[in-house]
């Protein structure tokens, strides 16, 4: 019966997707060419996201001063009012001096490829006896090594282009990735109607 009722619901989403194929591509293609428009502005677009960001810390932060207000007990509202207080703090410190918040963030992302890296690396070789592909998460763990070294012996002059390029990469992997299912699904839909 479950497995019926989620069969019904894959195919279900399945049809969605044949029948949006259009747009599905409309989407990819604009992702993958704001993509590559943002590789040229990679110092830009790091900015405009560590802005961006600042602004959603601060709207979160005064939502969490709001909700302070609202808290039971002297303890709770104290600890939501100085926690609320950060987050505003720390979003006005972004928009006022992204370039410098951008440095600091890019830190924080070289820091955190290296300790991810490593612990991909020791996970690769504990489940090497166990799964077969093991070597991609040993070359995935050495792959985040070097793109942190990378970061940190351009530091602190990557804070001003390592986030505009990690949003744009990203932005025509999920493209690229749109299109291929926008095409599989128009194939699908083709099939089904010579059917």
């Amino acid at each position: 019966m479950v497995q019926n009722n989620l069969e019904s619901q894959v195919e279900q989403s399945a049809d969605e997707v044949r029948a949006n194929w259009g747009w599905l591509l409309f989407m990819g293609v604009a992702l993958t060419v704001l993509g590559i428009i943002g590789l040229y502005m990679v110092g830009t677009l790091t900015i405009v996201s560590i802005l961006w960001f600042g602004v959603l810390v601060i709207a979160g932060g005064a939502l969490t001063l709001i909700d302070a207000f609202r808290a039971e007990g002297w303890k709770a509202k104290l600890w939501e009012i100085l926690i609320a207080l950060a987050y505003i703090v720390a979003g006005i410190v972004m928009v006022m001096n992204p370039g410098t918040s951008a440095v600091w963030f890019t830190m924080f992302i070289a820091a955190f490829l290296l300790v991810s890296g490593i612990f991909r690396i020791v996970i690769g070789f504990q489940i090497r006896g166990e799964v077969k592909g093991w070597g991609w998460t040993v070359f995935g763990g050495v792959a985040s090594i070097v793109l942190a070294f990378m970061i940190f012996a351009q530091w602190p002059y990557s804070g001003l282009w390592v986030i505009g390029l990690f949003i744009a990469i990203e932005m025509i992997m999920q493209g690229t990735s749109m299109i291929s299912i926008a095409m599989a699904a128009k194939a699908s839909k083709d099939a089904r109607a010579g059917a």
